[in-house]
């Protein structure tokens, strides 16, 4: 499924973190803790699909057990194998067999929003969330905001209550994977550190696309990243700056 699920794939912009800040009542921070504690902070693989985790057993659910005897349904979690673009050939499996089961049987994006729960993310239908993960991060985001609000989970991450916000947000067993005190440490190292630069954040992405190397998506600008930015702009006949400037993005963004 080579060039199945692939949008426009356009980056995270300040002013969908902006809108998300503000209707959640948080400070970025807040946000970026879940982030990159659900999917490493970064909305797309570097094949440009949204990052997704398929569930068996949310699968077996959906289908009345019906195809438990193949290896994408089981009543029980697990069998996840590789991360990445292997979670594809699983969702390619199941979708085989019932696509609308499969589709909301994965989790999406950068909040990592079941695809069974398209209506708390504000979608219509499971197909419409999936398309709207695949277009951009901006709307990844504003998913992930509008799944908050729906379940009223904002107040427990107001509160940097992460135990709370975890058995919400992950689940009864999140303390199994240690699911809070991941988020309580991402939090404490991005309120007192520096946060994503969105500018270097987005050439980072697109470099990625485009087949160069500036290193993991995080919005900081390092040795990687420059070089990466300079031998681009090398071979498209741009200023070599070394920077994330409006020339160079433009030319970068996904047409």
């Amino acid at each position: 499924m080579p060039l199945d699920f692939v949008g426009q794939s356009l980056a995270l912009t300040t002013g969908a973190m902006g809108a998300a800040t503000s209707a959640l009542s948080v400070n970025p921070a807040e946000i970026w803790t879940v982030l990159y504690v659900e999917a490493s902070g970064c909305g797309f693989l570097p094949d440009r699909r949204p990052p997704i985790l398929f569930e068996r057993h949310i699968f077996s659910g959906l289908t009345n057990r019906q195809f438990d005897i193949s290896d994408v349904s089981n009543p029980q979690a697990g069998g996840y194998g590789l991360g990445g673009a292997n979670q594809y050939l699983r969702l390619a499996n199941a979708i085989h067999l019932d696509r609308a089961a499969a589709l909301k049987s994965a989790s999406w994006g950068l909040g990592q929003i079941m695809g069974s729960n398209f209506a708390a993310a504000g979608f219509p239908d499971v197909e419409s969330m999936v398309a709207a993960m695949t277009a951009s991060e901006d709307a990844q985001l504003a998913a992930f905001v509008s799944f908050l609000q729906t379940n009223s989970y904002t107040g427990y991450l107001q509160a940097h209550d992460w135990p709370s916000f975890a058995r919400r947000y992950n689940g009864t067993n999140y303390a199994i994977n240690q699911y809070h005190t991941k988020l309580a440490h991402t939090f404490q190292k991005l309120s007192t550190g520096t946060l994503p630069d969105l500018d270097v954040r987005a050439a980072q992405l697109y470099l990625t696309f485009a087949g160069f190397k500036p290193g993991t998506v995080d919005g900081v600008m390092g040795n990687n990243t420059r070089s990466a930015l300079l031998a681009y702009q090398q071979q498209n006949n741009l200023p070599p700056t070394g920077q994330p400037d409006a020339a160079t993005l433009a030319s970068l963004a996904p047409q």
